[in-house]
């Protein structure tokens, strides 16, 4: 017997539309469905999350998922909440970017087992590279007529739009083709449910329609929201862009701050979304959140959560690890344990200079070190009145003005962190 998963979408806030009858088809067996994911990078983002967690979700509740990389409709381009098309890849870099992807989804997924409901990867590029154009427009455009597809509003609002210059031909076939792709699963893996978020329900539908008419059998659709941030900017971008899922873009300390710093509404909302946290415990983390805001509980709880999840507990662990560098009460030792990328990620915009290593190694005096070979202070007679305040640290740790910075001071061989105060930081790079 299978858990409810529409009504775990529910609680959730992950439920947007579905087909009129599908939680009770789901009540009844195991049943196959499939999310799509575009395979144009060789990493997901976080706006990827959620479709993830639905296929993550459908298999906890004893369903079988299937993920399909869309290396087909890669080529092509969905104009879905687009106003321009994208570059089209070839074969070798979408091979490449879906074994990266499958990796990705490893951490949610279970492909490996010998269990009726672990998961499956496909490729619609695998059965659409054979397709002749002829073919496809006999065997599957002749069932969908012009107008039903006109209707769709990923095509209405792209035409009606003034900025956009329309829509090319190859575009507006995307649908077909999405919609071929539910057909074929339909036939070959009794695939009968297809999900994406709310802005996928044109393509998904003409999908069961496509069922419908060639198959005659039934497809059903579920959507699930579009997340957005409570101050109307766009979830799962930083300053620097994607928050990827892949170390490599996305460091594990950044990618740990940016759910440490989402606002208390928004971490309410996440926590559900994002995590497999139950009902139970989230309503207690949120109850404890509300009688002790300032200690971020949600917030904390949820960064750990999705970063073990995406990365790993030693990853979490040192993302604490740096957190704590300028956040905490943390020493020069611990500073020395930050890998070189974690410690440029943590002072990421702190001023930089660079001094010649043999400086350090003959040993630089701190009065040098904080004016005239830095800049960090503006006057040998400034860093003297710092030193005599006792506000100049190196690496953490408070100095006299009799110090010299050597080589058993150099982090990673390379680094010297100088600070004034709490928070005006200053970093010597040996070159």
């Amino acid at each position: 017997m299978t858990k409810n998963f529409i009504e775990e979408l529910r609680w959730r806030g992950m439920l947007h539309d579905a087909m009129p009858g599908t939680e009770e088809y789901l009540m009844e067996q195991m049943r196959a469905a499939y999310v799509g994911f575009d395979p144009t990078a060789d990493s997901l983002h976080i706006g990827n999350l959620v479709p993830i967690m639905l296929l993550a979700h459908y298999q906890r509740t004893g369903h079988k998922p299937f993920a399909l990389v869309g290396g087909a409709t890669g080529m092509i381009g969905d104009p879905s909440g687009k106003s321009a098309e994208r570059n089209l890849l070839d074969e070798k870099t979408l091979r490449r970017n879906q074994e990266a992807i499958k990796s990705q989804l490893s951490r949610f997924l279970d492909f490996e087992s010998d269990a009726s409901n672990a998961a499956v990867l496909v490729n619609n590029y695998d059965w659409m590279k054979e397709f002749s154009f002829l073919e496809f427009i006999r065997d599957v455009g002749k069932h969908i007529t012009v107008n039903y597809m006109m209707a769709k509003d990923s095509v209405k609002n792209r035409l009606s739009s003034e900025s956009s210059e329309g829509m090319s031909f190859t575009e507006f076939t995307y649908q077909l083709v999405q919609g071929y792709d539910f057909l074929h699963l339909y036939r070959g893996h009794n695939c009968t449910l297809q999900m994406g978020g709310s802005d996928q329900w044109g393509n998904i539908t003409t999908g069961t329609e496509l069922i419908r008419r060639v198959a005659g059998g039934k497809g059903y659709a579920l959507t699930c929201p579009l997340i957005t941030k409570s101050d109307g900017s766009k979830f799962g971008k930083s300053e620097g862009g994607n928050v990827w899922l892949d170390a490599k873009r996305t460091s594990p300390y950044k990618f740990y701050q940016y759910w440490l710093n989402t606002s208390d509404e928004d971490a309410e909302k996440y926590i559900k979304i994002f995590t497999f946290l139950t009902e139970e415990e989230i309503k207690t983390l949120v109850a404890k959140h509300k009688e002790a805001p300032h200690e971020r509980i949600l917030q904390k709880r949820l960064a750990d959560e999705v970063t073990v999840i995406v990365h790993s507990q030693e990853d979490l662990d040192n993302a604490i690890k740096a957190s704590n560098i300028l956040f905490g009460k943390s020493t020069s030792a611990d500073l020395k344990e930050l890998d070189e990328a974690t410690f440029l990620d943590v002072f990421d915009g702190v001023p930089q200079a660079e001094v010649a290593k043999d400086k350090i190694t003959d040993g630089l005096d701190i009065i040098g070190a904080l004016a005239e070979h830095t800049g960090f202070l503006k006057s040998n007679g400034e860093a003297r009145r710092a030193l005599k305040e006792n506000s100049i640290s190196v690496n953490r740790e408070k100095i006299t003005d009799t110090y010299s910075i050597s080589e058993q001071d150099l982090i990673n061989n390379q680094f010297v962190l100088l600070q004034r105060g709490k928070k005006n930081y200053f970093v010597i790079r040996a070159v």
